[in-house]
């Protein structure tokens, strides 16, 4: 803790920290979840697109994109210091959610896309994250359902569905034309190494900002390579295309210095065919929003969360999302790439992480800073992040052995796991029941393994002392 106007280390969540310090290691937050912060605006407006050719995507989506920084940082900056109780004071860089694709897209379809549809998203969001809000304020009652062994299997299960996410990168990104290279794959090794040397050999900075360094690295080889490699190839099918691995300086060129963001530059609309599957999903997303902020605790200031943190959390994830969608952008949530660099690094001070949060926002407003970011290959990403995504399993494992290991806990993990997370990892076994539970339950198997996790906790009969 600050005393008489010392600075203290990174390893304390509060005091100041010298900038020399707190701007790198709140720079490398930024790296690991730009692109993903970015990517769910991407989907979801092009599928807007796609579905009514009567409206023009193009220009809205540069503003979305601009505005999504902004409120990243901004809501980052909200969870770290706390207005009133919105907020609960913890390590969590906040972002714009991946987790709410999948009804955005039922949504999309059965609006029948264009505008109104991504409005119709707008107003579901802004109700939603009052929804969630008001779960958060009575999240205390409800904390009697959240033991370690429940957080602990859903921080384990965010790490599990995030390890084929790092895989994915480390290979140049799924759809890649040249997806598993030989380039990209030791691009995401040299990284790794880099990562793990300085992280293990070196000592003050440069082993706490080692996932900066090695991204910083990676982007040097990139630069490099075209020097002695070909930066194109050509499909089966005779199709030439850019290498996943080749920085796109082009996009850096054309981004403007200075842009203003857009206040609701889509109007919102309120619609129930959008309020009720979007409703169910901000329930979800305060389960893991639960997960995360436990997992960021244990993994980097060795204890469980407490009532006030999880309650201040979950109340600012809510009305972020609603502050998001009044800039257009989709529901913001805690992201748990941010938590395994926590993990990893157990860097915990805000002044850093609020660094990193003020960065965004200046992103927000200087694009051309934006698009450095934003060219940034997925195999540079990827060689830091299956290291990253790993120390949350890690932490998982650690919040379920704080219990001692009884026949009842372990039948809690194992089933939560095996049938749970394994029916939201294999989401097709999901097929024949309504689309609803398919939406809720299908795709990472966090979801299921919540649930089932926190109905065997109730079910089970506690073992008598």
């Amino acid at each position: 803790m600050e005393r008489s106007g010392q600075y203290v280390t990174p390893f304390d969540f509060i005091g100041r920290l010298p900038l020399r310090q707190a701007i790198p290691l709140g720079l490398q937050h930024v790296l690991a979840m730009f692109v993903g912060n970015l990517t769910p605006i991407l989907i979801i407006t092009n599928l807007c697109a796609a579905t009514s050719g009567a409206e023009d995507f193009a220009a809205i989506q540069v503003v979305l994109l601009q505005n999504a920084m902004l409120v990243a940082g901004l809501v980052t900056l909200v969870q770290l210091f706390a207005i009133g109780p919105v907020g609960g004071k913890v390590p969590i860089i906040m972002g714009t959610s991946s987790g709410f694709i999948g009804v955005f897209q039922s949504v999309v379809n059965v609006m029948g896309g264009g505008i109104v549809a991504y409005g119709a998203i707008m107003g579901a969001s802004i109700l939603g994250g009052l929804f969630e809000t008001v779960l958060g304020a009575f999240l205390k009652p409800l904390r009697r359902f959240f033991p370690a062994v429940v957080t602990g299997t859903v921080v384990l299960s965010i790490g599990l569905s995030l390890i084929s996410v790092g895989v994915g990168s480390f290979g140049g990104g799924t759809s890649a034309k040249d997806y598993g290279s030989v380039e990209n794959l030791l691009i995401a090794l040299v990284v790794m190494i880099t990562v793990l040397a300085l992280k293990h050999g070196a000592k003050g900075l440069a082993s706490s900002s080692c996932i900066l360094i090695g991204i910083i690295c990676g982007y040097i080889i990139c630069a490099i390579l075209p020097l002695f490699l070909s930066t194109t190839g050509v499909t089966a099918d005779g199709v030439e295309y850019t290498k996943a691995w080749v920085l796109n300086w082009d996009k850096v060129a054309q981004a403007s210095w200075v842009s203003i963001p857009a206040l609701m530059p889509v109007k919102p609309v309120f619609d129930l065919r959008a309020i009720l599957p979007v409703m169910i999903m901000f329930i979800v997303t305060a389960v893991e929003t639960v997960g995360d902020i436990s997992g960021v605790m244990e993994g980097g200031m060795g204890r469980e969360a407490t009532d006030k943190e999880l309650a201040g959390g979950v109340i600012c994830d809510g009305l972020g999302s609603s502050f998001a969608a009044l800039f257009g952008v989709l529901p913001n949530t805690s992201f748990s790439q941010n938590v395994g660099l926590v993990t990893m690094t157990k860097i915990v001070n805000r002044t850093a992480l609020a660094c990193g949060a003020v960065f965004l926002v200046l992103c927000g407003l200087l694009p051309k800073l934006a698009a450095i970011v934003s060219i940034m290959p997925q195999s540079v990403l990827g060689g830091a992040a299956v290291i990253m995504f790993s120390s949350i399993v890690m932490s998982g494992i650690q919040l379920i052995t704080k219990e001692p290991l009884t026949a009842r806990n372990m039948s809690i993990v194992s089933v939560a796991l095996g049938l749970g997370y394994g029916l939201g990892a294999n989401s097709a076994v999901l097929s024949g029941l309504p689309q609803w539970i398919q939406l809720v339950f299908g795709g990472s198997g966090i979801v299921p393994a919540a649930f089932v996790a926190i109905i065997m906790n109730i079910l089970l009969p506690k073992e008598k002392a």
